[in-house]
């Protein structure tokens, strides 16, 4: 198990040969390597405190640094009709501690609110970091694929939604997603597929697991920052300890994925369910569909997806973006699989993996794919990676040109795939996925492979 760890952390993407991607052992599924490479590196106050992490210092780099600058960039627009705007509440949950605080009396969350929007651009667009956690971030998050995160200005980044637009309701009560982050990631490092789907006609909500995200800004600007680092610590060599972790961490994620359906439900209703009593944007009290709601999430995010659709019949569709089904430390390891595998699933399920990723070579979903009654399919993103699914597929280029890193990093990080390819096709069969099982609208572009999207492999 001390090997597995050691792979997770130092082989936790992939590495290449012969222009395609080679498989390794993953050890990812949640801790990725956000958990297991920051163990031994855990500041003095007890909060994970990582170091950034080294990359290529070239010309540019160096004369940028010297003049005080950093660089930036920016997220690719959104492709659906609407224009997109955004709140963020701040949700308490007063029925359980915090898991892993444990001298906070309850669990406190912020969620992040998309929508299609109208006269938008009246209104500010949202920053992909708030100013708290901008500057949180280069300590904070260590899975930093080779980037060094203090020379970017991560306060500069802009999503496409725009701060309190009002809602576009034109079209009815609208279908609502759930987005789950990878485990160490802010809910924000999707906002490419969440603004798409919110471009769309979707009400998307993305979830921030407190403590487990590097840095959550709260109202008034307390910001709590991640203490995983510390509990993978405690985990050592023994496997035990690493199964009662993960178990752990995705019942954490699961139990806040089910308050916050709890107050979409009142939101739904026509109520706020902000704990602040923050206004809400003009039209969103009353707009959502709480009968047509689904779930997506990438990694641990994906497993989340699916674990609380097994758990909340809610959840109708959920998609799962290269996301391990077991709490292991290696993806192809059988041992202890989720319920989620072992009872399968009874409404639609979407896994898309990265290279190398499917239903043969992942015992867990093979598992699932297995047991499930619902309708399932298994697609593979070929030339890619575990990080293509996030927005590191579109900022990672940006950042290798500006701070002069070695061209190896942008590979090692998101395999071979062009990157605006591997942003297209996620959003295509994402798109898909959900209009067909929310909406009742099929385009059949599941129902087999598509000239349009030449890197999509349909496994099964």
């Amino acid at each position: 198990m001390h090997a597995t760890i050691q792979a997770a952390a130092t082989a936790s993407d992939s590495t290449l040969g012969d222009g395609a991607v080679r498989r390794r052992p993953r050890g990812r599924l949640l801790l990725a390597a956000a958990l297991l490479a920051t163990v031994g590196v855990v500041g003095s106050a007890g909060i994970a405190s990582a170091r950034p992490l080294a990359g290529g210092q070239g010309g540019q780099a160096a004369v940028a640094a010297a003049l005080g600058q950093r660089a930036r960039v920016a997220l690719p627009a959104p492709s659906g009709s609407h224009q997109v705007g955004t709140v963020s509440l701040h949700l308490v949950d007063t029925s359980r501690p915090d898991p892993w605080v444990a001298t906070q009396p309850y669990r406190e969350l912020m969620v992040s609110i998309r929508y299609p929007a109208r006269d938008a651009d009246r209104y500010p667009p949202a920053p992909q970091l708030t100013a708290g956690e901008a500057a949180a971030f280069p300590s904070q998050y260590v899975n930093g694929n080779g980037v060094p995160l203090d020379q970017v200005d991560w306060s500069a980044t802009l999503t496409h939604a725009h701060q309190g637009a009002p809602v576009d309701r034109r079209g009815g009560p609208l279908p609502v997603v759930l987005y789950s982050p990878g485990a160490g990631d802010p809910s924000s490092l999707n906002s490419t597929l969440v603004d798409d789907l919110a471009s769309r006609g979707y009400v998307v909500v993305t979830i921030d697991h407190t403590y487990e995200a590097p840095a959550v800004e709260f109202p008034g600007g307390r910001v709590a920052t991640s203490v995983l680092a510390q509990q993978a610590a405690q985990v050592g060599d023994d496997p035990a300890k690493l199964t009662a972790l993960l178990k752990k961490l995705v019942g954490v994620r699961v139990a806040d994925t089910r308050f916050v359906l709890d107050q979409l439900d009142a939101l739904a209703a026509g109520g706020n369910p902000d704990a602040d009593h923050q206004q809400l944007p003009e039209g969103l009290a009353g707009a959502l569909d709480p009968d047509r709601i689904g779930m997506f999430g990438q990694s641990g995010g994906g497993f989340t997806a699916a674990q609380a659709m097994h758990d909340d019949p809610r959840i109708k569709a959920a998609a799962d973006l290269d996301g391990v089904l077991g709490y292991v430390g290696d993806d192809s390891d059988p041992a202890n699989p989720a319920t989620a595998a072992t009872d399968g699933l009874d409404r639609p399920m979407l896994l898309m993996g990265s290279q190398g990723d499917d239903i043969h070579t992942n015992p867990s979903w093979g598992a699932m794919w297995d047991h499930s009654t619902g309708w399932h399919r298994d697609l593979t993103l070929c030339g890619s990676t575990e990080t293509t699914f996030t927005d590191k597929e579109s900022m990672l280029p940006q950042l290798a040109r500006q701070l002069d890193l070695p061209p190896a990093t942008v590979t090692k990080a998101l395999g071979t795939i062009q990157p605006e390819r591997a942003v297209a096709e996620q959003r295509a069969y994402l798109a898909s996925f959900f209009d067909r099982w929310l909406r009742g609208r099929d385009n059949h572009l599941l129902d087999q492979p598509s000239a349009a999207h030449p890197d999509v492999r349909f496994v099964a």
